[in-house]
């Protein structure tokens, strides 16, 4: 479902919280399914905090919001997606088809489009004290000047009231503090080509960046295995290389994502 208003957006998120059964405590960890990632992070993604995802090239962004729904995918529940009308307007909508390849239900997000960054973070810290939702995308350009140390401080306390998980996605942003649990830095790989020379996994090189409570660093080439739902090591060497990638945004010219 695409929202464009605030007060519509609350009366989503207000539906969905009372048809929110609480079920038998989550896992402290969303695993990946990339070993080496996962023993990086202790497990997986931690559940209940700020994740911070950095595209550096806004002309990769589709591929850093692919990873992004990758993860949300991992973490399950109801996604929750905010943008800003700029974004919306200059580089393309999202749509569903992007999301269903990574194998991510289109039926379980909602896409809000906001008018500018103070918005998309006021939106953000309201709706992650929501429980009934499974992650929230908090999607920002460059860098914004209601985005300090501030803001994340306010988006972590949420996130850990609630359990929810923040998924920070920056384009085209510098680093700055931050009270996020993780940075993790994206950039598109080439996919390799499945038999006959068909379209391969989509694949992203990734970089942990920093990491509260754990050690920095790792840097890995990972793809997406769809039949099993987890990101693996892709085994390159050697092997042919297409330029597939499967990106989450499409220019001005394809359809909204709605669903329903």
């Amino acid at each position: 479902m695409s929202v464009e208003s605030l007060p519509l957006l609350k009366r989503r998120l207000a539906r969905i919280e009372r048809r929110h059964k609480p079920a038998s405590v989550s896992p402290r960890h969303a695993p990946t399914g990339h070993d080496g990632l996962d023993r990086a992070l202790g497990g997986g993604l931690l559940r209940g905090r700020v994740h911070e995802l950095q595209v550096a090239d806004p002309g990769e962004a589709g591929s850093g919001a692919g990873f992004a729904g990758v993860l949300a995918q991992r973490l399950g529940g109801e996604l929750l997606w905010l943008r800003e009308e700029a974004a919306e307007r200059g580089m393309g909508r999202l749509h569903a088809a992007g999301l269903v390849e990574i194998g991510f239900d289109p039926a379980h997000l909602i896409l809000g489009v906001l008018p500018d960054p103070a918005a998309v973070l006021r939106c953000a810290a309201d709706a992650i004290r929501c429980p009934a939702l499974g992650a929230v995308v908090i999607e920002l350009w460059g860098d914004p000047r209601p985005l300090d140390l501030t803001a994340t401080r306010r988006l972590a306390l949420a996130a850990e009231g609630s359990g929810v998980t923040a998924l920070l996605l920056r384009v085209a942003g510098h680093e700055a503090p931050s009270a996020a649990q993780t940075r993790i830095a994206i950039a598109p790989a080439p996919s390799i080509a499945l038999p006959a020379n068909a379209p391969g996994h989509p694949a992203w090189r990734i970089e942990l960046l920093r990491q509260r409570g754990r050690p920095d660093g790792g840097a890995w080439r990972v793809e997406w295995d769809r039949a099993n739902g987890t990101l693996r090591e892709q085994e390159h060497d050697g092997e042919t290389i297409s330029g597939a990638v499967v990106p989450l945004s499409a220019d001005r010219s394809a359809g909204a994502l709605n669903t329903g």
